[in-house]
């Protein structure tokens, strides 16, 4: 895989939170319907929060909820709140006659990498969740037509 587990970790919480409406949900929520470890979980969301993607919530009724529409918050940042992409701005060898001038390898290694940023920046989580598929994020099966949200009461 491309990314760590935890860049799909982060990923697979803050869509599943653009899923609900902005109604909170707590981390044994979150980590049921995404199948991420609840410790590990916390950690995530903790950076999420730095990084003021997510803001959480005490009490009764509290949780985790985005801090802004789903619109306004590309993949991009997503992935780079928790495991930011790695360009290779010198060469990865230490190699003193490269420096700066990447060999082919690896300029062509860092101009995917670059690809990648410009993708993901231009990807909200809202186009996410409106792409057209036959499944529908983070859940097992359909139920009369409509996705069955893991953990959720909505149908």
């Amino acid at each position: 895989m491309i990314f760590s587990q935890t860049a799909e970790y982060a990923l697979r919480a803050i869509v599943w939170l653009a899923d609900h409406d902005g109604a909170a949900q707590t981390t044994q929520q979150i980590a049921a319907a995404t199948h991420v470890p609840p410790d590990y979980l916390s950690k995530v969301l903790q950076a999420l929060g730095r990084a003021d993607l997510v803001r959480s919530q005490r009490g009764l009724g509290g949780g985790f909820s985005l801090t802004r529409e789903p619109e306004a918050i590309t993949i991009l940042q997503v992935i780079n709140a928790v495991d930011p992409l790695k360009r290779i701005t010198t060469c990865p060898l230490g190699l003193k006659t490269h420096g700066k001038n990447l060999c082919p390898l690896h300029r062509k290694l860092d101009d995917a990498t670059a690809a990648i940023e410009e993708a993901f920046a231009a990807t909200s989580v809202a186009e996410v969740l409106r792409t057209p598929t036959n499944s529908h994020p983070l859940c097992e099966a359909t139920v009369g037509g409509r996705a069955a949200k893991q953990g959720s009461s909505r149908g």
